[in-house]
C-alpha cells in the first residue's frame, strides 16, 4: 500500500482544491451569492459587493467571519446586507475590533464584553463616539513617529468606525425603518415641496410644513453624500464611462431638480424592502435586474467583476497556504520514516499547492491589468511563489525532501504575511501614478523580487541545515553537502537577478525623475542585497568560510531582504515609500531578533553538534 500513498495524497488534495472551487449552496431561500456579484464602483474601479463585504471585514475586525449574538456565523454577503438594508441588526453584532486596553478603558468597555476580548458591536461604542473622535483629532496633531500605542489605536478605531458609518450610509438612511415608503412619499410631495421652496425664497405665501420636510430630506441626502463610499448608481443610459458612477446621496440631492427619484435607487430601496420583510421571491428578482441590465453597458468591467466574486469564494491563497502545511508536516516526517514514498506525496502536493497560487497569481494579473507585483501584497504573493517554484526545481534534482520542506515553509509564511497585509483594504487597488508602467513593473520589479524570494530561499535552506544539525542526528555528509551546493547555487541565482533587477530599478529612476541613483532608502536596500549576496559568494571562493558560516551569513541574508522589503517602507520617507504598516514593525523586529539567534545556534561549538560528533569533516 505504501507505493499508492503518493498518487493517494495528490487525489486527496485534488478533490480537497476541487471543493473549494465549486460554487457555494445558498444557505436560505435568498440567493446570496447573486448578490454577491452585483457591482458598485469603489475607489475607482468596478467590484462586486462580496469584494467589498470582505475587504471591509478584515478592515473592521480582521476577519471574514461575523458571528451574530444569538451564535449563528454569517457569510460576507449576508452581513453586508444587513448593513446596508437592516443597519440597526447590524449594529448588534460585534465586529469592531479594538486591541488597546488604553482604548477600551476609555469607551468604558470590557475585554470580557467583546467576542474574544477585542471585538465590540456599534451599539456597546456609539455612547462614545464623540470621545473617540476628540482623542483621534488630538492624535492627529502628533507626529507619526511620536505617537503613542493608545493614539495609534484610537486613530485605527476612528477610521474603523468611519468605514463602518459609510457602509452603513450607502443605499439609505441608517436611521430610517422603511425607505422604500419614505422615498415614495418624498417623491409624490416633491412637486408642492418645490413649488414651497421657491415661494418662500420669493417672500410669497408658502407651507411651512412642505419647506421643512423638504429641508430635513436634504439634510438627510446631504449626509449621505458627505460619507460617499460605494457608488451604486450607474449613469444614465448613454453614458458608459465607469467614473461617472454615483452615490446615492448625490443622486438622491439632484431629485430636487429632476422631480423623480432614481430607478435604480429606488430598485435598492425595494431590495432592502425584501431583505428586512423576508420575501425571498422579490429580493432574488431585483438582485439580478440590479446585475444583468449593466451587463451590455458595461460588459468588460462586468466580466471582470463576476469572475472576481468566484476567485474570492474560492480562495486559492487559503487553500494553498493548508497545503503547504501538509507538505511540510510530510516532508519532515519523510526524514525519520517511508522516506521515498512520503516525500514523493510531499513534491506532489507541493506541486499541486504551487499550481493553485499560480492560478490565484494569473486571475488577480487579469483582473488589474497588471504585472504580478504592484503592491506589497502581490509582493509577499509572488516572492512565494518564486521561491516555491525554486524548491519544486531543488526537490526533482536531489529528492532528499529537503526542497519540500522548505517550499512548504516559504510558501506558507508568504501567504501568512500576505493575509496580514490584506488587512488594510482591497488588495487590487487603483496604480499610483508613479507605479503606473506595465513595463518596468513586468521588468524592475519582477526581477528585483525574484531575487527577494532567491535570498530568502537560501536563509531558509540554511536554517534547515542549521537545525537538522543541532537538534537531529539526520544531517549526514550527504545531506550536508547538497545543502551547501543547494544554498551556494541559490546565492549565485539571488546575486544575479537582485543586481539586474537594481539596475533596472535605476534606469526607471532616470525615466522618472531625472536620476539613476539617489539614494533613496529604498534603494539603499535593494544595493545591500546586492553587496551581501556578493560578500557570500566571495567568502566562499575565498575559504574565508566554510559550510557552515556560509549558512550563517545566508541566514544573515533574511534580514537584509527583510529591511529591503518592508524596513525601508515602514520609515515612511523617500520616494520608494508606498507601503508604510506601523503595525508589522514589532513582526519586523521579532523575526530579525529570532533571524540572530539562529545564528548563534550556528556558531555553538562543533562538537556540540550532534549529527557531526561521526562526521566533522561536513562543517
Amino acid at each position: 500500500m505504501k507505493r499508492f500513498l503518493p498518487l493517494l495524497l495528490l487525489l486527496l488534495g485534488a478533490a480537497y482544491l476541487g471543493s473549494t472551487l465549486a460554487p457555494q449552496r445558498d444557505q436560505t431561500e435568498f440567493k446570496l451569492n447573486d448578490f454577491s456579484r452585483v457591482p458598485v464602483l469603489v475607489n475607482g474601479r468596478i467590484k462586486p459587493l462580496d469584494t467589498v463585504a470582505r475587504t471591509s471585514l478584515l478592515t473592521i475586525q480582521g476577519r471574514q467571519r461575523v458571528i451574530t449574538p444569538d451564535g449563528r456565523s454569517l457569510l460576507p454577503a449576508e452581513w453586508l446586507a444587513d448593513m446596508l438594508f437592516a443597519p440597526a441588526k447590524a449594529d448588534t453584532y460585534r465586529t469592531l475590533l479594538i486591541e488597546n486596553h488604553e482604548v477600551l478603558d476609555m469607551l468604558s468597555v470590557k475585554p470580557e464584553d467583546g467576542d474574544g476580548g477585542k471585538r465590540f458591536s456599534y451599539v456597546q461604542l456609539k455612547e462614545k463616539l464623540p470621545e473617540i473622535e476628540k482623542q483621534a483629532r488630538l492624535a492627529d496633531g502628533v507626529e507619526q513617529a511620536l505617537r503613542t500605542p493608545f493614539q495609534k489605536q484610537v486613530i485605527t478605531v476612528r477610521d474603523r468606525v468611519m468605514l463602518y458609518l459609510q457602509l452603513k450610509a450607502s443605499v439609505q438612511m441608517p436611521d430610517s425603518v422603511d425607505f422604500l415608503t419614505e422615498l415614495a412619499q418624498f417623491e409624490k410631495a416633491l412637486p408642492a415641496g418645490v413649488v414651497a421652496i421657491l415661494a418662500k425664497q420669493k417672500g410669497e405665501a408658502h407651507s411651512a410644513d412642505a419647506v421643512k420636510v423638504m429641508k430635513e430630506m436634504a439634510d438627510r441626502f446631504s449626509y449621505m453624500e458627505q460619507l460617499n463610499y460605494l457608488h451604486m448608481v450607474p449613469p444614465a443610459d448613454d453614458d458608459t464611462d465607469v467614473t461617472h458612477w454615483r452615490n446615492v446621496g448625490t443622486v438622491l440631492l439632484d431629485t430636487f431638480g429632476t422631480g423623480r427619484v432614481n430607478a435604480t435607487i429606488m430598485d435598492y430601496a425595494k431590495l432592502g424592502h425584501a431583505w428586512r420583510g423576508g420575501d425571498a421571491t422579490e429580493f432574488n428578482r431585483l438582485t439580478l435586474r440590479l446585475h444583468d441590465q449593466l451587463a451590455v453597458r458595461f460588459a468588460p468591467q462586468m466580466r471582470k467583476s463576476d469572475v472576481e466574486a468566484r476567485f474570492n469564494a474560492a480562495q486559492p491563497f487559503y487553500s494553498s497556504m493548508s497545503l503547504y502545511v501538509l507538505v511540510f508536516l510530510l516532508a519532515v516526517f519523510s526524514w525519520l520514516k517511508w522516506p521515498q514514498e512520503l516525500g514523493r506525496g510531499a513534491f506532489w502536493l507541493l506541486l499541486l499547492a504551487w499550481i493553485a497560487t499560480t492560478v490565484g497569481i494569473l486571475t488577480r494579473m487579469w483582473l488589474e491589468g497588471r504585472p504580478p507585483v504592484t503592491n506589497l501584497y502581490s509582493s509577499s504573493l509572488f516572492i512565494g511563489w518564486a521561491a516555491v517554484g525554486l524548491c519544486l526545481i531543488l526537490e526533482k534534482i536531489y529528492r532528499n525532501g529537503i526542497g519540500s520542506t522548505a517550499g512548504g515553509a516559504v510558501g506558507f509564511a508568504t501567504l501568512l504575511i500576505a493575509h496580514h497585509l490584506s488587512l488594510s483594504g482591497d488588495t487590487l487597488e487603483m496604480m499610483r501614478a508613479v507605479l503606473d508602467s506595465n513595463f518596468w513593473l513586468g521588468t524592475h520589479v519582477v526581477t528585483v523580487t525574484i531575487g527577494y524570494s532567491a535570498t530568502y530561499l537560501a536563509g531558509f535552506l540554511a536554517i534547515i541545515y542549521i537545525f537538522r544539525g543541532v537538534f537531529t542526528r539526520t544531517l549526514d555528509q550527504a545531506t550536508a553537502d547538497a545543502l551547501s551546493r543547494m544554498v551556494y547555487g541559490i546565492v549565485c541565482f539571488a546575486t544575479l537577478f537582485s543586481l539586474i533587477g537594481t539596475v533596472l530599478g535605476g534606469i526607471w529612476a532616470d525615466q522618472s525623475w531625472g536620476r539613476f541613483w539617489g539614494w533613496d532608502p529604498k534603494e539603499n536596500g535593494a544595493l545591500i542585497i546586492v553587496i551581501w549576496n556578493a560578500v557570500i559568494l566571495h567568502a566562499r571562493w575565498g575559504g574565508i568560510v566554510k559550510a557552515r558560516g556560509l549558512m550563517t551569513m545566508a541566514v544573515f541574508g533574511n534580514i537584509v531582504t527583510s529591511w529591503s522589503w518592508f524596513g525601508t517602507n515602514m520609515l515612511g520617507v523617500g520616494l520608494h515609500s508606498y507601503g508604510f504598516m506601523d503595525s508589522a514593525f514589532y513582526a519586523l523586529i521579532a523575526f530579525v531578533a529570532s533571524q540572530l539567534l539562529i545564528m548563534v545556534i550556528a556558531l555553538v561549538p562543533l562538537e556540540k553538534w550532534q549529527s557531526f560528533r561521526t562526521a566533522p569533516a561536513a562543517a
